[in-house]
C-alpha cells in the first residue's frame, strides 16, 4: 500500500503470530527518545522510565556499588553484573525464572567508573524491543558523557574560583610570599608586582556570576578576579600595574546596573586597605553619572595632614602591636581594618574564618590599644591611623621626638576648610541634617539613642542619616571610610569631643587632657 505504513505479520515456528511495528512506530519511538535529549529535557530518571513504559519491562540503572540511580529495583546475577561493571563483557542477555533480561554497560560521571543498564520482561525481546533498548542505552550513555564534561568543568570553575579567593584572603593577611607561591602555579607572574589597584564591581546577586566572566574577558586574565565572600553582587579585582582600570570602566559603561570602585596604588601587603578603599569609592559610584569613581578622586583628610606629625601619631598608637610575631601583628591589623568597614559576619567571610575570631582579634586589638570600638570617634581614629601606617614608607620623616597627640593632626587651616566645606553641605536643608547627624555620631551610630536625645523618632534620625548620604557623597548607615571622614570632620571642627585613646596611659597618644 504505497504511502501509508503497515504491519508485517509473520508466524514463528511455534505458530504464534507476531507482529514488527514499521516505519511510523519507529519514528513515534525515535522521536520521543530525541525529546528526551532536548536541553531542557535531559534527566536520566526520565528517560529509563520512558523506557521501562515503551518495551512494557522493569528498567533499573545502577552504579557499581549496586546503587540504584534510576528505575526500579531488579534481581539479577550479581557475578553478571560485576564481569559488566569490570569490563569484562559489555552486554549480557539471560532468561531467569520466565523473565527474559538484558544487561548493558553504562559509563557513569565520577566517582562511580561504570554502571549497569537491566531491563526486565516477561515477553521476549523481539526485533524492536531490542533496537529500542540498544538505541537507548547509547542515548544514556551520550547524556551521561555530558553530564561527565559539564560535572569536569563545574568542578574545575569551583576549584579555580576557590583558589582564587584563597589567593585574595592570603593578601588580606599580608602574606604575599604564599599568596605569590599559590598564584605561580596557575597564572605565572601575576603577582610579580610591588603595586597594585583592587576594584570592587557591583551588579545583581543574579548576573554575579556573567560579571565575574566578563571581568575576566576584560583584564585577559591578567588580574585576580574574585566573588566576593561577603557581598553577593560583588567582584573583586586585583589589578598589577591599575592595568585594569579601563577595561573595567567600559563594562560600567555597555552593563546597566553595573557600578566601579577603584582603590588608589597599594603595596600587595597592603590590600586589605586598597579593598576599603575601593569599597568606599564603590558608594561614590553610586551618585556619579559615569557609575564608577577611584578613590582618589575625592579629597580625604590624611592627606591634608603633615605627614612627620601622621608617621609620628601612628607610629607611637600602634606601638603596643610591635612586641607581637610578625604574622600575629599582620592578622590583628588585617582584621581590624576590615572589621572597622564592615560586619564582623561579613569581614569572617572575606578572610574566611569565623565570626568569634574576627571579634577576638579585634578585642585583643581594643585591649593593646586600650580603646572601646563602640566608640565611632576612636573608630575614626583608629581607622585613620591604619590608613596612614598602610603608607608609613611613603611618608618620609621619622617619628617626631615629642609625644604627638590626635589634636596635633587635626589642625590646619586646609583641614578646617576642608571639614566646614563638607559640614556645610547639609546647612541648606531644613531639617536640620547636621544636627541629627552629629547626635547619630555622639550616640555611637544608635538611632534609638539618638532620637532619645533629639526627642523624635528614631526613623526619622535614619530619614535625615540618609537624607545626608546623597549630600555628602558618602554611605553612613553603613560604618566604613565614608562615615569615619564624616566623623573626623566633626572633631576638626569641634562639633565632637575627641575621642580617648589609651586612658588609663599617661604620656601615651591621646591620653586624656585634663583642661
Amino acid at each position: 500500500m504505497a504511502g501509508r505504513d503497515a504491519e508485517k505479520r509473520h508466524t514463528d515456528g511455534d505458530g504464534k503470530r507476531h507482529t514488527d511495528v514499521t516505519d511510523s512506530a519507529e519514528s513515534t519511538w525515535e522521536q520521543q527518545l530525541l525529546d528526551h535529549l532536548r536541553p531542557t529535557a535531559r534527566d536520566v530518571r526520565r528517560i529509563v522510565d520512558w523506557l521501562a513504559a515503551t518495551v512494557d519491562a522493569t528498567v533499573s540503572l545502577r552504579d557499581d556499588a549496586g546503587t540504584l540511580l534510576a528505575g526500579r529495583t531488579v534481581s539479577l546475577d550479581e557475578d553478571l553484573a560485576a564481569d559488566i561493571v569490570a569490563g569484562r563483557i559489555a552486554s549480557a542477555a539471560c532468561e531467569d525464572d520466565g523473565r527474559h533480561l538484558r544487561l548493558l554497560r553504562v559509563d557513569l560521571p565520577p566517582p562511580a567508573g561504570a554502571g549497569v543498564l537491566t531491563v526486565s520482561r516477561t515477553a521476549p525481546f523481539d526485533r524492536r524491543t531490542s533496537e529500542v533498548v540498544t538505541h537507548t542505552t547509547a542515548a544514556l550513555a551520550l547524556l551521561l558523557c555530558a553530564e561527565r564534561t559539564t560535572a569536569t568543568g563545574q568542578r574545575l570553575a569551583r576549584a579555580t574560583s576557590d583558589l582564587r579567593l584563597a589567593i585574595l584572603q592570603l593578601l588580606m593577611v599580608e602574606d604575599t610570599v604564599a599568596a605569590r607561591r599559590v598564584a605561580a602555579g596557575l597564572w605565572p607572574g601575576l603577582l610579580d608586582t610591588d603595586t597594585a589597584c583592587v576594584y570592587v564591581v557591583e551588579s545583581t546577586p543574579d548576573d554575579r556570576d556573567r560579571l565575574a566572566e566578563a571581568c575576566i574577558a576584560a583584564t585577559r586574565d591578567h588580574a585576580l578576579v574574585v566573588r566576593c565572600p561577603a557581598m553577593d553582587a560583588h567582584v573583586i579585582v586585583v589589578a598589577p600595574h591599575d592595568t585594569a582600570g579601563p577595561a573595567l570602566r567600559g563594562l560600567c559603561d555597555r552593563h546597566p546596573d553595573t557600578f566601579l570602585g577603584g582603590s588608589l596604588p597599594q603595596g600587595l601587603a597592603h590590600t586589605a586597605t586598597a579593598y576599603g578603599q575601593a569599597v568606599s569609592a564603590l558608594a561614590v559610584a553610586h551618585f556619579r553619572p559615569g557609575k564608577a569613581a577611584v578613590h582618589a578622586e575625592r579629597t580625604h583628610p590624611e592627606r591634608l595632614m603633615d605627614p612627620a606629625v601622621v608617621h609620628a601619631w601612628t607610629t607611637r598608637l600602634l606601638r603596643p602591636l610591635d612586641t607581637l610575631p610578625h604574622h600575629t601583628r599582620a592578622e590583628l591589623l588585617a582584621t581590624t581594618r576590615l572589621g572597622l568597614e564592615f560586619t564582623a559576619v561579613n569581614t569572617a567571610k572575606v578572610l574566611g574564618v569565623s565570626r568569634n575570631t574576627v571579634r577576638a582579634r579585634m578585642e585583643r586589638v581594643e585591649t593593646l590599644l586600650g580603646t572601646d570600638f563602640a566608640d565611632l570617634t576612636v573608630r575614626a581614629a583608629v581607622h585613620l591611623a591604619l590608613t596612614a601606617q598602610a603608607g608609613l614608607d611613603d611618608l618620609g620623616s621619622g617619628p617626631a621626638t615629642a609625644p604627638v597627640h590626635l589634636d596635633d593632626l587635626l589642625t590646619g587651616p586646609a583641614l578646617h576648610s576642608w571639614a566646614g566645606d563638607l559640614l556645610t553641605r547639609l546647612d541648606t536643608d531644613p531639617r536640620d541634617l547636621r544636627r541629627t547627624l552629629r547626635t547619630w555620631i555622639a550616640a555611637g551610630g544608635n538611632a534609638e539613642r539618638a532620637a532619645h536625645l533629639l526627642g523624635v523618632h528614631a526613623q526619622t534620625v535614619r530619614e535625615h542619616v540618609r537624607s545626608a548620604e546623597p549630600v555628602l557623597e558618602r554611605q553612613l548607615l553603613a560604618a566604613g571610610s565614608d562615615l569615619y571622614e564624616v566623623v573626623l570632620a566633626h572633631l576638626i571642627t569641634g562639633d565632637l569631643d575627641r575621642p580617648r585613646l589609651h586612658p588609663a596611659q599617661s604620656g601615651l597618644p591621646d591620653a586624656p587632657v585634663h583642661r
